[in-house]
């Protein structure tokens, strides 16, 4: 496939490229400096210069308090950003799709279900909290409104992995380099790291299998940050105990944009079709913290 990844720089562009690169697609990896997604008529340009059979969607601003506080910004990028990029795929309709990503943080942190408290399922009303959650959404209906089955949208959560800056690498950051330092994290939010190893894997198969619709994909199982912080330790070989639980009332600074305290992700789509789900987050921090030492 000719592929063309927006968000180049971030780390889910850079290890999906690696991914589709050992599939032997042709790979533009499409940076801010080569494609901002926040300009029409670049994105326009670029798309069809390239000529992708498909554009992975990774830009986004993901600053959840930046969003909070410049909400012209988040929309600008995380919905009219959205909106352009599924312009330039509708002007090469049947001959490109889209595989977009989006957030656990469309949802209000209340769980799926009639009465909440389960696992949200691709089909739960989504309800965000925060500006970097309603700007996502956005996003999402604005790439169904114009593409419809041409696209599909991902929703992922915790994303972390080799590259980049993330949870696991500053959390192994802090144990190996501070052997006796306590670390403050909250325990009062639940929700499933998703590595971008699994998950890159995971978006370059619904590309190659044109699989429309919304798909809620991560890592199986869920657990609180302070929890997955521990793991971290124990995976780094430190002690987890060092790992203080705080609620997030307790947070200094305080942080401006509000986080679902429960947005654990049920991958019903992909198991209803019967495709492959994610492994486990215990062995890919494994896999990803050996990478990282």
């Amino acid at each position: 496939m000719r592929v063309l990844i927006t968000g180049g720089a971030g780390q889910l562009g850079t290890e999906l490229a690696g991914v589709c690169s050992a599939a032997n697609d042709e790979v533009l990896l499409a940076g801010r400096e080569i494609l901002d997604i926040a300009s029409r008529d670049q994105t326009l340009q670029v798309v069809e210069a390239f000529g992708p059979d498909v554009v992975m969607h990774c830009a986004a601003w993901t600053d959840v308090d930046g969003c909070e506080r410049d909400p012209d910004r988040a929309y600008g990028v995380n919905a009219l950003g959205s909106r352009n990029v599924a312009e330039s795929v509708a002007l090469r309709r049947g001959r490109t799709r889209l595989v977009s990503v989006s957030t656990d943080y469309v949802f209000n942190g209340v769980g799926g279900g009639a009465h909440g408290g389960v696992p949200y399922t691709e089909w739960d009303e989504p309800g965000p909290l925060s500006m970097y959650g309603r700007s996502k959404l956005a996003g999402e209906r604005e790439i169904i409104a114009i593409l419809g089955p041409d696209a599909a949208i991902v929703r992922t959560s915790w994303v972390c992995g080799r590259f980049g800056k993330n949870f696991v690498k500053t959390m192994h950051g802090l144990a190996t380099a501070h052997p006796s330092n306590p670390v403050t994290v909250v325990n009062d939010q639940v929700g499933c790291p998703t590595f971008t190893g699994d998950l890159a894997r995971h978006l370059r198969m619904l590309a190659v299998g044109r699989y429309p619709g919304t798909f809620h994909v991560s890592n199986q199982g869920a657990l609180s940050w302070c929890d997955f912080a521990r793991a971290i330790f124990t995976g780094s070989g430190c002690d987890p105990e060092r790992v203080i639980p705080i609620p997030s009332s307790e947070l200094q600074p305080p942080r401006p944009a509000p986080r679902p305290s429960f947005s654990v992700l049920d991958n019903a789509a992909l198991r209803g079709l019967g495709l492959k789900a994610m492994p486990s987050w215990e062995q890919a921090l494994a896999d990803t913290i050996r990478a990282i030492s």
